[in-house]
């Protein structure tokens, strides 16, 4: 059997699958609880043991993707908030990244204590389109340079100084990693070598930096991101499909949604968006979840009234004890759920979990005492079908009998 073993290191859990290369199937598929307080290879050694458990295969090839530890926490330095800073801030998405702090202009002493504050893993430095404004990027660079900078930077701005700045960072020790301009022309932009410098950053730097495990072999096991490797998946179901594809990716803190759109000719024309539009995109709901961000699913519902009246109360009481112990269920007086893989309830028409698995449970006992009563009434049946061939065989010998006794009269005769 051909296989491989895909895992995804989470915050919480870590989650390993074995798939069958020649059929494209689903062999088996196991998880375990993420082990970030020792280390995670002992989680993910876990949940591969169990996976490939009982399918005879050795040395089967790995493809892990990682965003335990909070994964790949990005900072965005722009020219401009609603131009360069929010193409910055799209393509940190579509690379995976959650983007803990965005600034706009020149880096002051103010602007660099926020940046420092926001402890990013990466900060992704833009500014400009081609051959236009250098002046912000360039103080910038400079300011970071004289701030003695450590976190890895990538470079994704004007062109026109990307050489002379590259060198200015690498001769103040600054780890930098040079992109094409994620806006070259208003409303054109371009992920792609932004996206791949910030994966190269991630995983040359951010990995091992992390402290999740001891030695190196997780730094080599570990190939992308997860939304990054989530958002890849989707584009590559996406040009299979031959259409437009969205993919809801619900978690414990966060939820992503995922894009793949057919180009629109009319995004070219004067009503376009200054910032670019990213045609296969990443979008993050940062404060719903169904663990650590249960209490934000509650105030969202509660805002589109999809509440039953009476119940905010005890949802956002579940919620809270579940964003506190994110391992836990927490099950309100009325039998809705919130926490890890369930949230259930909310609504005054449909039935509850617990209400569900109560006639889940009943339909059950209703099975069995079927069931009892066909063995029963087989039983009986059987019984039945002996007493009829008891019957047939005592008419069959009275008839014999019978015939017996005529023979004799005649012959008496």
């Amino acid at each position: 059997m051909n296989v491989a073993v895909c895992a995804d290191v989470g915050s919480t859990y870590t989650k390993a699958a074995v798939l069958d290369l020649d059929a494209g199937a689903l062999v088996a598929a196991a998880s375990a609880p993420t082990t970030v307080g020792t280390d995670v290879l002992h989680g993910l050694d876990a949940a591969v043991a169990a996976a490939i458990a009982g399918l005879g295969v050795r040395d089967v090839p790995w493809y892990v993707c990682s965003s335990a530890g909070g994964g790949l926490r990005l900072a965005v330095i722009g020219y401009e908030h609603l131009v360069t800073a929010q193409a910055g801030r799209r393509v940190g998405l579509s690379a995976g990244a959650n983007v803990v702090h965005v600034a706009a202009g020149r880096l002051g002493a103010a602007e660099l204590t926020a940046l420092r504050a926001a402890r990013p893993d990466v900060v992704l430095l833009v500014g400009g389109t081609d051959g236009g404004d250098a002046e912000t990027l360039t103080h910038n660079a400079t300011r970071l340079a004289k701030a003695r900078w450590r976190v890895p930077v990538v470079l994704a701005g004007n062109a026109d100084v990307r050489d002379d700045l590259h060198a200015l960072l690498a001769d103040a020790r600054v780890p930098v990693t040079v992109a094409d301009n994620v806006l070259p022309r208003i409303g054109v932009l371009a992920p792609a070598s932004a996206r791949a410098a910030i994966r190269e950053v991630f995983l040359r730097h951010v990995i091992g930096g992390k402290k999740l495990s001891r030695g190196g072999r997780f730094a080599r096991l570990v190939r992308a991101a997860t939304p990054d490797a989530v958002l890849t998946g989707v584009e590559v179901l996406a040009d299979t499909l031959g259409g437009d594809l969205a993919v809801v990716d619900v978690g414990g803190a966060t939820t992503d949604v995922y894009s793949v759109l057919t180009p629109d000719e009319r995004d070219s024309g004067p009503g376009r968006e200054v910032a670019g539009t990213l045609w296969r995109a990443r979008t993050v709901e940062g404060d719903l979840g169904v663990r650590w961000s249960a209490p934000g699913v509650v105030r969202a519902a509660a805002e589109e009234r999809l509440l039953a009246p009476g119940e905010q109360d005890d949802l956002a009481a579940a919620a809270e004890l579940v964003a506190g112990n994110p391992q836990l269920r927490a099950v309100t007086p009325d039998g809705d759920v919130v926490g890890a893989y369930a949230a259930a309830g909310g609504s005054a028409k449909a039935p509850s979990y617990i209400e569900v698995q109560a006639a889940v449970e009943e339909a059950r006992a209703n099975r069995l005492t079927a069931e009892r009563t066909s063995a029963e009434l087989r039983e009986q049946l059987v019984e039945a079908r002996a007493e009829v061939a008891a019957a047939k065989e005592a008419v069959q010998h009275a008839a014999a009998a019978k015939r017996e006794a005529e023979s004799l009269s005649l012959i008496h005769i």
